[in-house]
């Protein structure tokens, strides 16, 4: 009954470590443009489905697309995602140079991070929810016991307080890393 639990949770944890990962902090990283979406001959899928990204030097992003006649198509995507990405057309390839973080933007993003933990932080609430049922429901169709059911519940508050701890250090060193000049 708890597994439900501890895959939700383990699966909100993830979600937050892929999200901070995409954070902006002035540094190329290919996981900036993982949610860019391009229309490729009518199609619209991810970016890394029709080109190459790769790091030419800690500011310095280098995008190869696999058909030369969708680069200019790429090029509108990565304008219009509002990131605040500025692609340069080198004909073969688009070249995105990451502009240093002010400190206006570290704050922005420390918000945008804080938004993520709480979502994080309401996703494992979630899964407490679902469990808390899943174990009420058993005791009511008489498959566990009381005493069986006030362990689990115990159980599984421990669970979400070491979750919710986990939360908050992983908000913590983000925190840290983003206000880092």
């Amino acid at each position: 009954m708890l597994q439900k639990a501890k895959d939700g949770i383990d699966k909100a944890t993830k979600h937050l470590d892929t999200e901070y990962w995409k954070l902006q902090l002035g540094r190329a990283n290919p996981a900036l443009l993982e949610d860019i979406t391009v229309e490729v001959y009518g199609t619209p899928g991810p970016l890394k489905n029709s080109a190459s990204v790769s790091v030419m030097d800690p500011q310095t992003l280098n995008i190869k697309p696999w058909d030369k006649s969708i680069i200019h198509t790429i090029e509108k995507a990565i304008s219009d995602s509002g990131m605040g990405l500025n692609p340069q057309n080198m004909w073969e390839s688009i070249i995105i140079k990451v502009p240093a973080l002010n400190e206006e933007r570290r704050v922005e993003i420390t918000k945008i991070a804080k938004k993520l933990a709480e979502d994080a932080k309401v996703a494992v609430r979630n899964a407490r929810a679902d469990s808390h049922k899943d174990i009420k429901k058993a005791l009511d169709e008489k498959e566990i016991s009381e005493d069986e059911e006030k362990n689990l519940q115990t159980e599984l508050q421990k669970i979400v307080d070491e979750a919710n701890k986990k939360v908050d250090e992983h908000y913590k060193n983000k925190e840290v890393d983003i206000m880092k000049v």
